[in-house]
């Protein structure tokens, strides 16, 4: 078919990954890391490097964890890393953004420089992210820590980390830092609203995950090639403890990575003129990008309307239907991201297709928020090897906040628009549940986690109150009560709540 000149092609991806184990591992820093896959990406396109790199006009940098909120840079950083890394290429962009905090900000991020190519905004945009949590852990307790610290002028415009989109004063007092606990929170809704036991539902968290670890296993950019067994995963030993409730290790993205990933995306007319071969050409079919609701104000803690109408719309858009679908990568920091998409699309967790290209979070690496730029690489090389299939990439950010969804084929396509600001407003219009801040009285355990990395075990508390059924939070160190949410089942057991002035404590009745 004949193709608008304007038309957006992805048409080169990188990746690398260090391990700590590597011969010749040497702790690089996330400018280091991104420029490894950067330079991937331009060799990738098969034309000239120094002239592609050249002809970059546009750069979406992807915000690691050190610059993810207010914590600091422990070995330094570059006050701007997209330009640190185009100066290393070679390149110098008229524009490079630092995107916001957010798993699923690579599939958006190839969305918004489709936007901007089809508009004449951009010509050729590069995508780059990269996570340097193992250079973080091995030099932490050593007295010859390198300095990354870089200064570079130039253009920048810094989105912000926006980490508070995601949590608030009120979430943290309770014990919602990090994701594990938020996430567990979500899958022990979920287990509530099916029915099932502890054990069961470990069980069928095991069965979804194993057979990614067997792709990671056989991933060359994997951080931890190593097929894992049901049981292993679901057994909790010495190596694979409780993290957070529900989750033994095994089920846990792993963030202490060394990875980076690119891609480079241009026009059909840059494409030609810079000699890209046809055969490197890969189209984006459909997309989406929608919000959800704030945490607590969701009716079902253990569903996600906005990550079902996302998979829904893109596919929509690609003018497909997911058995057309020939591969999935669907973000996996933990089960639940996964089981959503699986029922929102009618896949089990042995589809023959498979539910990742990387290996999953928990085995392949998780690189914060550049994990999907990593599922988006390996797409794209499968969409050129197999001409007129479709593969699936599902991004997902903040605690289910934000998902994103890309279908990628080799088939040519002319850019279509989606629904998402249609969408992501008639997810905000859905019924809201009343939460009350400080509760005294009565209540029930609507969903629930426990924190086994902190110095005391904590339980982590959702509940409904008996007097008029909103919502609070609140944590306990009661020993009974902990007793029964670690090694039993304390899913609508009554409790008693009360505000203390340093967050709501809570013990059974």
């Amino acid at each position: 078919m004949a193709v608008d000149p304007r038309t957006p092609v992805v048409v080169g991806v990188g990746q690398f990954t260090e391990r700590i184990d590597d011969p010749g591992y040497r702790g690089k820093s996330a400018v280091d890391l991104a420029t490894a896959a950067a330079r991937s990406a331009l060799r990738d396109t098969g034309a000239d490097e120094a002239a592609v790199a050249r002809a970059v006009d546009t750069v979406f940098g992807l915000r690691q964890f050190e610059i993810s909120g207010p914590m600091p840079a422990v070995l330094g950083k570059s006050n701007n890393y997209p330009r640190s890394v185009m100066n290393r290429l070679g390149g110098d962009p008229a524009r490079v953004v630092l995107e916001p905090v957010g798993g699923q900000s690579p599939q958006k991020l190839v969305t918004e420089a489709g936007n901007a190519i089809v508009a004449g905004d951009a010509d050729v945009v590069m995508i780059m992210g990269s996570e340097a949590g193992s250079t973080l852990k091995y030099f932490a307790g050593r007295d010859d820590k390198p300095d990354f610290t870089e200064h570079v002028d130039g253009q920048l415009e810094d989105r912000g980390h926006q980490i508070y989109n995601y949590i608030d004063e009120y979430t943290v007092t309770h014990g919602l830092t990090g994701a594990p606990v938020q996430y567990g929170l979500l899958d022990n809704a979920r287990r509530a609203r099916l029915g099932l036991g502890v054990a069961e539902y470990r069980h069928q968290m095991a069965e979804l995950f194993a057979p990614m670890s067997k792709v990671a296993a056989e991933n060359p950019f994997s951080s931890s090639p190593v097929q894992r067994s049901v049981a292993e995963i679901e057994t909790v030993t010495d190596e694979n403890r409780m993290i957070c409730d529900p989750y033994p290790r095994l089920l846990v993205a792993r963030d202490t990575v060394n990875q980076g990933a690119a891609a480079v995306v241009m026009s059909v007319e840059a494409a030609r003129r810079l000699g890209v071969p046809s055969q490197k050409w890969v189209y984006l079919h459909g997309h989406s990008d929608l919000i959800e609701q704030a945490l607590l104000d969701r009716a079902d803690l253990g569903a996600s309307p906005a990550s079902v109408l996302a998979a829904q719309e893109a596919l929509r858009v690609a003018g497909i239907g997911v058995d057309d679908v020939a591969t999935f990568d669907l973000y996996s920091c933990f089960p639940f991201p996964v089981f959503v998409i699986c029922e929102a699309l009618g896949l089990a967790a042995d589809d023959p297709r498979g539910l990742t290209l990387t290996g999953g979070l928990p085995y392949f690496g998780g690189p914060g928020n550049s994990y999907s730029l990593h599922a988006i690489a390996e797409t794209v090389a499968r969409m050129r090897d197999t001409p007129g299939q479709f593969g699936f990439v599902g991004a997902n950010g903040g605690i289910m906040s934000k998902y994103s969804v890309g279908i990628y084929s080799a088939e040519p396509a002319p850019w279509r628009s989606a629904r998402s600001a249609e969408l992501t407003a008639q997810i905000a219009e859905l019924p809201k549940v009343p939460v009350t801040k400080e509760p005294d009285g009565t209540g029930t355990v609507e969903t629930y986690s426990v924190r086994y990395d902190w110095p005391v075990r904590t339980g982590i508390i959702v509940g409904r109150l008996d007097a008029d059924g909103s919502r609070f939070m609140a944590t306990t160190e009661d020993a009974e009560l902990v007793a029964l949410m670690s090694d039993e089942d304390p899913l609508g057991v009554d409790i008693a709540v009360a505000p203390t002035g340093n967050g709501n404590r809570a013990k059974l009745r």
